[in-house]
């Protein structure tokens, strides 16, 4: 199947080159050369191969669209004819001279419909291709192979599809974790972001739950194997993904609907027009029918009603592209203009996604030791130790001996000849340590906000406390105002504890979170809202988030997240910044608006121009519209309508 999507798409982007590559020529000639020797006999050549071997698609498709009665096939009809007409034009043009009328070709606009309409195909086929990509990246998480030991202790390395409930596996620094299971031995701290989302590795110790596709960092246990195969918690996110994609229904566009009616409007005109100048006119009524006939299918070929939706389209995904938006297509900008709510991921969506000091407070605001606690915590392998090497950046280091970790506690040295602690309160307790007053209420206001703390203290008293927090950006507090002024409902969803949920949605200005949920409840949280009749974007940056992005009616990837994520999104932000997205839900009204505008305008004069094609003024003055003229009046509407859409480049 992605094989067959693959060669799809390959054909289609040959098949669009190639159109636009050859349409190119036959448009400056039409336009500005005409006049030159074989101008005529050179486009016919040139387009030719544009509309009946590149364009064949269209042809098949309106011969079983007349079979099953359906009428989406004005592509073909109109073409086909512009072409023909043209060629009968250009190869007798005696039949119309000796009848007093002047022959013109069409050959340009037949050639231009097929190169556009192929180029949207092929960015629509395209991005199909990505959102089976995000599939093949969730499921290569999981690793080939891992080591089972035997009752007799020795290891060997298998396939993960032999693992069965119950092997014992080892797991050594580094690796992925295979299969869902629980620790029996040894421990270890294991980055759970692609579930949880947060940051912060997890320390895994015997009695705790690890999951497939997690990694491993510098220690190494032993699990036994609880959940296999399509029963892992990355095969349910893997399922969910897929299921959440196909169960999108395809979005009707307008000019789908406008066109359903039109095309046998205008076979019908045409027919009719035919008819009536036989009936009406006997002398002259075969050669005033068939004009009359070609002039309504030719003002009626869907230039403007088919440039209508893709050059909006393509000025409000450009525009997007300048302010570090991507859209992924015509659909997902479509949709951006409907959102009422929006879900957003807490961790490198929210906030910056990478635990940092965010206070650090020094008894008696003394800071004489920082170059100890600096050179402690580059010696720890604790995840929050890289917080504190990182805060203390260009401090100088010292030599620390007699180093040592106090599992589950922390960290102790000594620095010419003083002995040094770093970790948690209760090491600080079991040593008999003396902490302040001041520190005390301090650590406790801190602890407080939900915010992680590292002690240091030499062997007598408290010297500081550090809190470390993964912090709100600067941006998200502003972009969540733009939205709730705009009527929109905001929700963050977290795996992180209720407490810093709660203060980080306090600093945000959101009243509406839920903690503590896994990638499988954002899903449904998603599914819940829009069972309620919502429209829901989803924002998130990780793996863990990626089946509520599937899920969302327009899904938003915060760049610097995962790939996966970028790739079952519909919208990227490059800059993660928040304040985009409101941006984004702007961009896509005014695309919305002009797109409604262009149809109008499109449809306007079809309406017009149409019984005029016909003849329908020639009982009252005579006047009867040369297909020449209606080929211009094409062209015009054609210009009207992209230079409608090139106003939005310049709308704020």
């Amino acid at each position: 199947m992605e094989r067959m999507n693959r060669e799809r798409y390959r054909d289609l982007k040959r098949r669009a080159f190639w159109a636009v590559v050859l349409a190119i020529p036959v448009v400056v000639i039409g336009m500005f050369f005409m006049d030159m020797p074989y101008g005529g006999a050179i486009m016919a050549l040139l387009s030719a191969p544009v509309v009946f071997w590149l364009g064949r698609g269209f042809f098949v498709n309106a011969w079983q669209q007349l079979r099953h009665r359906t009428a989406t096939m004005l592509v073909a009809l109109s073409t086909g004819i512009a072409y023909l007409f043209s060629l009968f034009n250009l190869v007798f043009p005696e039949f119309w001279l000796s009848r007093g009328v002047e022959p013109h070709v069409y050959f340009e606009a037949a050639a231009v419909i097929v190169a556009f309409i192929l180029l949207g195909r092929t960015l629509e086929e395209k991005a199909k291709g990505d959102t089976t990509a995000s599939l093949k990246k969730l499921i290569g998480l999981q690793p080939k192979n891992a080591i089972v030991v035997a009752a007799d202790g020795t290891q060997t390395e298998i396939p993960i599809s032999r693992i069965r409930v119950g092997d014992l596996l080892a797991v050594r620094p580094g690796e992925k974790i295979a299969v869902d299971g629980a620790v029996c031995e040894g421990d270890s701290y294991v980055d759970e972001s692609m579930l949880s989302g947060e940051p912060l590795p997890v320390h895994k110790e015997p009695g705790t739950k690890v999951f497939a596709g997690t990694i491993n960092q510098k220690g190494s246990f032993r699990f036994r194997a609880e959940k296999v195969g399509a029963a892992t918690m990355l095969a349910q996110i893997i399922r969910m993904v897929q299921e959440a994609q196909g169960s999108k229904a395809p979005v009707q566009k307008l000019a789908d609907k406008i066109a359903g009616i039109f095309v046998p409007a205008i076979i019908g005109i045409a027919l009719l027009s035919f008819v009536l100048w036989l009936v009406f006119d006997p002398s002259g009524g075969l050669t005033h029918g068939i004009l009359a006939t070609v002039t309504v299918l030719v003002i009626a070929c869907p230039c403007a009603l088919g440039l209508a939706t893709p050059t909006a389209v393509m000025v409000g995904i450009g525009k997007g592209a300048e302010k570090g938006i991507l859209i992924r297509d015509a659909v997902s900008l479509e949709t951006a203009g409907k959102i009422d709510t929006v879900v957003m991921d807490k961790t490198g969506t929210l906030t910056e996604g990478k635990p940092v000091v965010t206070d650090i407070i020094w008894a008696n605001g003394d800071d004489r030791a920082k170059a100890v606690f600096l050179s402690l915590e580059k010696l720890s392998e604790h995840p929050l130790a890289d917080a504190v090497v990182h805060y203390f950046a260009g401090v100088p280091t010292l030599n620390v001996e007699r180093f040592g970790s106090l599992t589950g506690k922390g960290i102790e040295g000594t620095v010419d000849g003083v002995r040094y602690f770093a970790g948690s309160r209760r090491l600080l307790d079991e040593q008999g340590i003396v902490v302040g007053k001041e520190l005390n209420i301090e650590a406790q206001r801190l602890s407080a906000e939900a915010k992680s703390l590292v002690w240091f203290a030499d062997s007598e008293q408290a010297l500081a406390v550090a809190a470390i927090a993964d912090r709100i950006k600067d941006s998200s507090v502003e972009a969540v105002r733009e939205l709730q002024a705009a009527g929109i409902d905001v929700y963050m969803l977290t795996g992180d504890s209720r407490a810093a949920a709660g203060h980080i949605a306090e600093k945000a200005g959101i009243r509406n979170f839920e903690a503590e949920i896994l990638p499988q409840d954002k899903a449904a949280f998603v599914k819940r809202l829009q069972t309620l009749g919502h429209k829901v974007a989803m924002a998130g940056d990780g793996i863990n988030d990626s089946a509520a992005l599937a899920q969302a009616d327009l899904s938003i990837a915060m760049g610097g997240g995962s790939d996966i994520a970028m790739d079952v999104a519909q919208m990227t932000i490059i800059s993660s910044d928040l304040r985009k997205i409101p941006e984004a839900i702007r961009l896509s009204k005014q695309t919305v608006r002009t797109i409604r505008q262009n149809l109008f305008w499109a449809f306007i004069y079809n309406l017009v121009g149409i019984p005029v094609a016909a003849g329908a003024l020639y009982p009252v003055s005579g006047f009867l519209l040369n297909p020449m003229i209606a080929g211009a009046a094409m062209a015009l509407s054609s210009v009207s309508v992209v230079a409608n859409s090139l106003r939005l480049k310049y709308r704020r």
